[in-house]
């Protein structure tokens, strides 16, 4: 038992040990009142790696005392599948409850094998517990994925880390047994990145190294043992999310060479290219936006060459569009515009839309003055006419507010032009 990790030492049984998601199994929360109920139907876990979606679905079984079968993406094909499939059906007796199959890395599965599974999710075979750590509604087929609820995991907080340390030292068989004081957490946590399978590897590692009787815990212990173990905060990849911010934050930067070196380690890292190729989508409209709207076109050609050619080949199309985004003018005039609109529409509420801008389909309507004295933009010269469009309450605020580049110095012109009280 001594020689398990700690991570699997800790996992709770129960929901009540259960640390973090307080927005899906706290008290009368959605997920609880659904195990609680007994009446369980299929759904699929969204969330970054260490958040406890696997012990989740353990949780589930455990409390629903339902047979629990495990399959992932990574090693499983179409025939492994199939069987579990069978093996669920053969086991079935009358009014007995479904077998519960959980697919670890759902968003792995090939189209085949995620259509093996419809008619068993469909017919209640089994109840089907999806892990991904990507956004389903790309990696999942649209069938599989309207029988399925989507619930969303977070990062665990500060809150929930600290907790999870004050457990592991108090509660674990092993560690309770040693003298040990957490004088600091602060680098703990920096370093799991909210992810407690992580932060449990590296308090693991940390007092591992300790070899007095007495074991204190600082952030200079941590970070000592860290510098020695450098793979030790990257295993398997996960820290996938600190390069992606680096690479994102380098061709928002313009460093074209910083940008391809992020995206080197990623690939070689084995980093799914598609992830990859929708932070640049997300990157080509926030970060250069309409200081070069080609910049969106180039993106979005990105992704589907990614998606029809895969790697290695992959690598190149990713390259180019990545030099041309990092090498492109910046503007985030569209991201700040509509956050400050969101902003307020949140602070106002529904503000009515003005009568005239209303649709007006039926006579009521229209006698009810719905769309009257409109004035048809296209009826007046230049295809213009000086016209309020927000309602009252708000008439006077400005979102957009063009960059200085060479795109948006021709669209503030125009703005000039048309909207002289507004655009000085």
């Amino acid at each position: 038992m001594e020689n398990k990790p700690l991570a699997e030492r800790m996992r709770p049984k129960t929901l009540d040990d259960y640390i973090g998601q307080k927005h899906l199994v706290g008290t009368g929360k959605v997920l609880r009142k659904m195990i609680e109920s007994g009446n369980v139907s299929s759904f699929i876990l969204w969330g970054p790696p260490g958040v406890g979606k696997t012990t989740l679905a353990m949780i589930v079984a455990e409390q629903l005392k339902r047979p629990f079968y495990v399959l992932s993406a990574v090693s499983s094909g179409v025939k492994d599948v199939r069987e579990v499939i069978q093996k669920a059906e053969s086991q079935r007796f009358f009014n007995t409850p479904n077998p519960i199959l959980f697919i670890d890395e759902i968003h792995r599965f090939s189209k085949a094998q995620q259509d093996s599974l419809l008619a068993a999710v469909e017919k209640g075979t089994v109840t089907l517990i999806g892990a991904t750590t990507e956004n389903p509604s790309f990696e999942v087929i649209s069938p599989l994925l309207s029988r399925c609820q989507v619930y969303v995991l977070k990062a665990l907080e500060k809150a929930d880390l600290e907790e999870l340390i004050d457990h592991a030292v108090t509660r674990d068989f092993y560690l309770k047994e040693k003298k040990i004081t957490v004088k600091e957490k602060e680098a703990l946590i920096s370093f799991s990145g909210g992810d407690a399978r992580k932060l449990l590897n590296i308090l693991d590692l940390v007092v591992s190294a300790q070899r007095s009787e007495e074991i204190v815990i600082d952030n200079e212990a941590v970070r000592k043992e860290l510098q020695e173990n450098p793979l030790m905060y990257d295993k398997d990849g996960e820290q996938h999310y600190d390069i992606i911010s680096a690479m994102i934050k380098s061709v928002r930067g313009s460093d074209p060479n910083a940008a391809l070196y992020y995206m080197a380690r990623m690939l070689e890292g084995g980093e799914d290219p598609k992830f990859i190729a929708r932070r640049l989508i997300i990157s080509a409209s926030e970060d250069i936006g309409l200081a070069n709207p080609n910049a969106m076109l180039i993106a979005n050609a990105c992704f589907e060459a990614v998606h029809k050619i895969g790697m290695p080949e992959a690598r190149i199309p990713l390259a180019e569009c990545l030099i041309y985004l990092a090498t492109s003018p910046k503007s985030n005039s569209a991201y700040l515009a509509i956050g400050e609109a969101m902003a307020l529409v949140r602070q106002t509420g529904n503000i009515q839309v003005p009568l005239y801008l209303r649709n007006a389909p039926t006579k009521l309507m229209k006698e009810l003055n719905y769309g009257k004295d409109y004035k048809y933009a296209h009826d007046f010269p230049g295809n213009f006419v000086d016209q309020e469009y927000m309602p009252e309450e708000v008439k006077d605020k400005v979102f957009y507010r063009p960059q200085n580049n060479a795109q948006e110095l021709k669209i503030s012109e125009r703005l000039k032009l048309w909207w002289k009280r507004k655009y000085k």
